[in-house]
């Protein structure tokens, strides 16, 4: 079964939330390559909401290191994390 890790940062401001998000938009591939699906979306300019779909466990584990190097940034004023089962995944 799949799970999903959710996980939503405020930073200090826009512009420090646009970095983020275009050098992960640019490197998703090689940053985290056991993620089967990865969304990212960027709210109130300053909040970025990430979904990650992994295999299993292991997978979404084998994507700590670079998650905590991402999550490192000092511009974070906070984060929340929640970790799940996938139990719908609808696609039209």
């Amino acid at each position: 079964m799949s799970i999903v890790r959710v996980t939503t940062a405020v930073f200090s401001s826009q512009q420090a939330a646009d970095i983020v998000v275009k050098g992960i938009a640019k490197n998703a591939g090689d940053m985290f390559p056991s993620v089967e699906q990865l969304i990212g979306i960027q709210s109130d300019g300053n909040t970025l909401i990430s979904v990650a779909i992994f295999e299993n466990q292991q997978a979404m584990d084998k994507a700590d290191t670079e998650k905590a190097k991402v999550m490192s940034n000092t511009d974070i004023v906070s984060i929340e994390t929640v970790v799940g089962n996938l139990e719908i995944n609808h696609t039209n």
